[in-house]
Parts: structure tokens; C-alpha cells; sequence
């Protein structure tokens, strides 16, 4: 079941310049970034009244889904992504309901946490992220 909303990422093509944006003139306290390898992605985290906001920037340049955005559209909101606590039965239950998802399969995504794409065809031009924490977080 889809329990809140977890992040906001955003794609930034210079990912410092973007990190000192939202600590200096934003204030938002920055908890530092994670290289999900899987996803090419290095991931700047912004804790933010329950939720927070994720600046996701390619590892190496030209190489994975977040480069090919950046090319595309040079920056701006990627993705919104879901909490849940079974995704597996969400991913069974939406695709029931005639969701196409990216994969087959969740994947281990940032925090290790299980992650899993809707298509944005599937959902009026929006990728979506479903995102469950490991056992015991």
C-alpha cells in the first residue's frame, strides 16, 4: 500500500551548483549524496517536512536515463516518488489496473531500498518511482 510521498527528484545538469543553490539561498539542510551505480546516478538528498528533495545528476557524462534527460530537456523534475510498504503487491495491484512499468522487476535503488518505474505513458506524462525501505528501516 502506498504510504506517503517520498522524494521529488529533479534533474540538475551541474549537480554542485544545484546543491549550493538549495543550502544557501533556499536553506534546505543538505544530508549529502549517494552514487546509486545501478542507475548511473549520484543523488543529493534534502530532507524536507516529511518528505524530501532529491537532485539526481549522471555519475558519468552522457551515460544512463538521467543524461539522456538532461540532453533532452536540460534539467528540470524527473520524477515523484511513492513510499510503500508491499511493492510487490502495488506492482501486481497497478498492473492489474493496466500500468506498464519500466522493468519486470523492482531493483535495488538508493538507501537499498527496492525501487520499481511506472512508465509515464501509464501515467499522464509523469515517472512515477515506487520505493520500498529495507526491513527494519
Amino acid at each position: 500500500m502506498i504510504t506517503s510521498l517520498d522524494h521529488i527528484a529533479i534533474a540538475v545538469p551541474d549537480l554542485d551548483r544545484a546543491i549550493k543553490r538549495f543550502m544557501d539561498d533556499f536553506g534546505i539542510e543538505f544530508k549529502g549524496t549517494e552514487d546509486v551505480e545501478r542507475a548511473k546516478t549520484t543523488t543529493a538528498f534534502f530532507p524536507i517536512a516529511g518528505t524530501q528533495i532529491e537532485l539526481v545528476h549522471p555519475i558519468r557524462e552522457g551515460e544512463g536515463p538521467v543524461a539522456k534527460y538532461l540532453e533532452k530537456k536540460g534539467g528540470g523534475l524527473h520524477h515523484i516518488c511513492f513510499s510503500t510498504d508491499d511493492i510487490l503487491g502495488d506492482v501486481a495491484m497497478l498492473k492489474e489496473k493496466g500500468y506498464v512499468f519500466l522493468s519486470d522487476e523492482p531493483s535495488i535503488g538508493a538507501h537499498d531500498c527496492q525501487v520499481i518505474f511506472i512508465h509515464p505513458k501509464s501515467s499522464d506524462g509523469v515517472l512515477i518511482e515506487l520505493s520500498q525501505p529495507p526491513a527494519g528501516h
